[in-house]
């Protein structure tokens, strides 16, 4: 027998349905649609649009990792350029992620067995399989957030903080982030779980999570959030990877800082302090490159990685017979 809902969570007959934000076309047909949410802020800060419900607390996943690596720096770790892009990723275990993931345990006097994430293989699938035709097997170093982790160790070596309790939610590396979030967010975090990684997870909603990348690009030069959006921005491939949307979008638009999220969350802010973020009810990752390309589009930005990055195929039989597209 199943446990009853807690009588403060809506049961899905009172929960309205989210928007359709994108669709799946097959041979003409449409077989499939994936409902979400989506807020738009204006280069001053204000929603200017809004699409479900952009208030409601979500998990942003490892859209929560700039702020996770601003943290860092406000606990006194020194670092800059790739090691700080490194921090703030979900990298896709190419080779260069993995060796400086290593180079930065070594610099400060780190093991990988300190670390908490769980033994993985590269995120990116094209990694993944040389990696195991290389005959090599799941690894710390390997999970995508290993970089993240490096960080969180380092700085609590710096500080004399627990390494075995890092990722316990009253840590204070963890409390430091906690505030972090909520001053970028501007909000309270309402919920606090355990991400695939194993650090602590605080909940936004959309509309606070497009607030803290709006708050990152805005903030001054040398801060520890300017520093971070920087450090991204200058090496999106350390955030992501060669073959992966972020750093298309870095690189071929100056000045904008994007990230996604596991459960297809995304979060995106332009220099203009414009931003940007969603999350897809269904986790369907598939769909955030189309979401955001159209995004992007109402908010008159034009370049030509937004067809990059729209573009996902279906096939049939080794075909292409249709796409994921966006709907609204």
């Amino acid at each position: 027998m199943t446990s009853p809902r807690p009588i403060s969570e809506p049961t899905p007959a009172d929960t309205p349905l989210s928007p359709v934000l994108a669709e799946v076309v097959r041979s003409g047909f449409v077989e499939g649609r994936h409902r979400g949410s989506l807020v738009v802020l204006a280069a001053d800060g204000s929603v200017e649009t809004a699409l479900g419900d952009v208030t409601a607390p979500v998990f942003p996943r490892s859209t929560n990792k700039p702020m996770q690596a601003a943290a860092v720096l406000r606990a006194g770790l020194d670092l800059a350029d790739e090691r700080l892009a490194l921090a703030a990723a979900s990298h896709s275990g190419e080779a260069f992620h993995l060796d400086l993931v290593r180079t930065m345990l070594d610099e400060f006097g780190l093991r990988a067995d300190q670390l908490g994430t769980p033994p993985d293989l590269p995120l990116d699938p094209e990694e993944a399989e040389h990696y195991l035709a290389a005959g090599q097997v799941r690894d710390r170093i390997t999970m995508n957030c290993s970089g993240k982790h490096t960080a969180m160790l380092a700085a609590c070596a710096r500080n004399g903080w627990p390494l075995d309790s890092y990722l316990d939610q009253d840590h204070p590396l963890q409390q430091l982030i906690l505030e972090g979030v909520r001053t970028a967010g501007g909000e309270d975090v309402a919920h606090i779980g355990t991400d695939g990684c194993g650090a602590p997870l605080m909940s936004l909603s959309l509309t606070g999570l497009a607030r803290a990348f709006r708050h990152f690009v805005t903030a001054a030069p040398g801060t520890p959030e300017r520093r971070v959006a920087d450090a991204m921005r200058a090496h999106p491939e350390y955030v992501a990877g060669t073959r992966r949307p972020d750093t298309w979008l870095m690189r071929e638009l100056p000045g904008v800082l994007s990230k996604m999220g596991a459960e297809a969350v995304q979060a995106l802010a332009l220099p203009d302090g414009r931003a940007l973020a969603f999350k897809v009810d269904d986790g369907a990752t598939r769909t955030l490159g189309p979401i955001l390309a159209r995004t992007l589009r109402l908010m008159n930005v034009e370049s030509d990685v937004l067809a990059r990055i729209e573009d996902a195929p279906l096939l049939g039989g080794g075909t292409r017979v249709g796409s994921i597209r966006a709907a609204f």
